[in-house]
């Protein structure tokens, strides 16, 4: 399941489904609610003030600036087309998660939520005071616009709503999805996550009269209803958002304690190696280091030094999803398991964690690290249940054996290691030949092995140099092709690569989008996250065991027997994760004494602390 935030990247109703022996259920047997839970008991009650997490006191006031690698060119985030400004707009959804809970979200535009118990359907009534910033009221008909256009316009919206197939106005404040399958207990859910657009925004004209159109990218800034509103825009340098006075939702409990910013801005850098200087010289106030190397050595400088900056691990127990190289199996060198496996084997993690990334990381071997859900030891009763009539279909290690990633502790492993990918390689027809003085593969047809390592990101290029010299023993032709961020959009919506990086982010509750990560039907489709090209019956079948668990239990089951299968497959070749935030900021902030267990809640549950920017000093 989604956050409202990885919901931009992954969603979907097509106008012309139809519904067969579905009824709505008549208003006499329905108990609305305040909240909605996969299947554990909701921790807020109906009349709770604030979430536990923040500090319902906190003063409102500051300011914060943030450093981003990139550019944009729209700031239009719905569209399938160029590169959005993230988070310029925001348009509030019906449920509003709580992060100190794996499954249960909390009404915001919606003012209750009922569905009957076979999860058929679900209805929102949508609260009288929810407002646009131009004080037009939201309404069911902005709810079903926006579900039927976001699906036409966009294959990532249109695949997560697939099993929405009727959207219709019941009463006044009142909006009811039909679903196409019954016990899909997440549908609800992630329904909830649907951002409420102003449809008469939308279809209306801009100041020159020209009719805008959703599909399309846009400088115009795009009517929203959130807390903040965009100011300042500087297109692909900056912009800043500024808090909307007349914000609809500011009493709501689930805001409490949040919002607690006056302004933030958004500073965009075209090099990454110049952003941890700016950093420095104090022209944005919060860093989170995506850099072991610089996390190791950048910042030694004196405002670190006189406590006016603040260096911390934050401890979190956060499901870190799989980052990995994904080898692109519409390829035919690819489809081969040994190939990948040799792959797998030639990847000296421990030389790079040691010489790279400073012993900082800890190899994954798991599409669910650090969690309840990654899968350790032998499958258990209640996984064979669920493997065992795919025997046939699936590695046979999945029974009998515990995965481990290749061990690169010693020179004798890592040799050890490149003869066994040497001779996986061999036995899939790709044979060692002379050509002139170097030594590449072939296979029957004379083709050579070469591959194209295809990033957006210096910081993944030194990773990837050791990794091509390890390839080329083995004869693998390499080259690594380093593009701007647009230009990898494109090609990674085509998967038009060989190798990339990916990270398959994970919430503490798996569903739906395990089909957009993993599913057959993704892997045809231009924009869906099966970077990998799977097209696997097995994992098409546990995929849907894990949608339709009734239970937690259930549920975590069906995630172990997942990743059991993803990962004897060598889909992917594992790269690392950390169990721990790496966060620098100004000395200017206040925060809540314990931080929720899932997030290190900044910037929605921080504020500005007075005292300590004055003697931080500084912009």
């Amino acid at each position: 399941m989604f956050t409202r935030r990885s919901l931009m990247k992954l969603a979907g109703l097509s106008p012309l489904a139809k519904i067969v022996g579905i009824q709505v259920a008549h208003a006499e047997d329905r108990e609305f609610k305040h909240a909605l839970t996969l299947f554990d008991d909701i921790k807020y009650p109906a009349d709770f003030k604030n979430f536990d997490y923040v500090n319902p006191a906190a003063p409102k006031g500051g300011r914060v600036r943030f450093g981003v690698v990139g550019s944009f060119d729209s700031l239009n985030p719905y569209s399938y087309k160029g590169e959005p400004a993230a988070g310029a707009v925001s348009n509030e959804t019906f449920l509003t998660r709580a992060v100190d809970e794996p499954s249960t979200q909390y009404g915001l535009v919606a003012a209750a939520v009922w569905h009957p118990e076979d999860r058929s359907q679900v209805i929102y009534r949508i609260r009288p005071e929810a407002k646009f910033h131009d004080g037009r009221a939201m309404t069911p008909e902005d709810a079903i616009w926006s579900m039927m256009t976001l699906r036409e316009i966009n294959p990532q919206y249109n695949a997560y709503y697939k099993n929405v197939v009727k959207a219709e106005q019941t009463g006044d404040h009142e909006v009811t999805f039909i679903f196409d399958e019954k016990g899909n207990r997440e549908l609800p859910l992630i329904t909830g996550e649907l951002p409420v657009l102003p449809k008469h925004w939308w279809t209306g004209k801009d100041a020159k009269g020209k009719d805008r159109n959703i599909a399309e990218t846009t400088l115009e800034l795009p009517l929203g209803s959130g807390a903040y509103v965009a100011r300042d825009i500087k297109p692909g340098a900056s912009f800043k958002l500024k808090r909307f006075a007349d914000y609809w939702g500011k009493d709501l409990p689930v805001n409490i304690g949040q919002d607690n910013f006056d302004e933030f801005e958004y500073i965009y850098f075209r090099d990454a190696s110049v952003v941890l200087e700016a950093f420095k010289g104090d022209q944005f106030d919060f860093r989170a280091e995506n850099s072991s190397k610089m996390w190791a050595t950048g910042y030694d400088f004196p405002a670190r030094e006189q406590g006016r900056v603040i260096k911390e691990e934050i401890p979190t127990k956060r499901v870190n999803g799989m980052q990995a190289w994904v080898l692109n199996m519409r390829r035919e060198k690819f489809q081969d398991m040994r190939v990948r496996q040799a792959f797998d084997l030639a990847f000296d993690f421990d030389w790079s964690n040691t010489n790279l990334f400073y012993g900082q990381y800890t190899r994954s071997r798991s599409h669910f690290n650090n969690s309840e859900m990654e899968a350790t030891g032998l499958p258990s009763p209640e996984e064979v249940v669920i493997l065992e009539p795919l025997r046939d279909k699936i590695p046979a290690e999945v029974f009998t054996t515990e995965y481990q990633s290749p061990k690169n502790d010693s020179p004798q492993n890592r040799r050890k290691n490149l003869r066994a990918a040497a001779k996986l390689l061999d036995d899939a027809g790709w044979k060692v030949t002379q050509d002139g003085s170097n030594s590449v593969l072939k296979n029957a047809k004379g083709e050579v092995f070469g591959v194209e390592f295809v990033l957006d990101s210096p910081q993944m290029e030194r990773i990837a140099l050791p990794y091509k010299e390890q390839l080329e023993l083995l004869g693998i032709t390499v080259t690594i092709k380093s593009i701007d961020s647009a230009q990898y959009e494109r090609q990674t919506q085509t998967f038009d690569y060989d190798i990339i990086v990916n990270v398959w982010g994970q919430s503490e509750s798996p569903g739906n989008e395990q089909r957009e990560f993993w599913g057959t039907d993704a892997a045809g489709r231009d924009g869906s996250r099966n970077f990998a090209g799977i097209k696997d019956a097995a994992v098409d079948s546990i995929i849907e065991t894990l949608i339709f668990a009734k239970d937690r239990p259930s549920l975590i089951t069906a995630c172990k027997a997942l990743d059991r299968v993803l990962m004897w497959n060598r889909y992917v070749v594992p790269m690392f994760f950390l169990s721990y935030d790496r966060v620098a900021y100004w000395n200017r902030f206040g925060r809540p004494e314990k931080l929720p267990p899932y997030s290190n809640g900044f910037p929605a549950i921080w504020w500005w602390d007075e005292a300590k920017a004055k003697a931080t000093g500084g912009a």
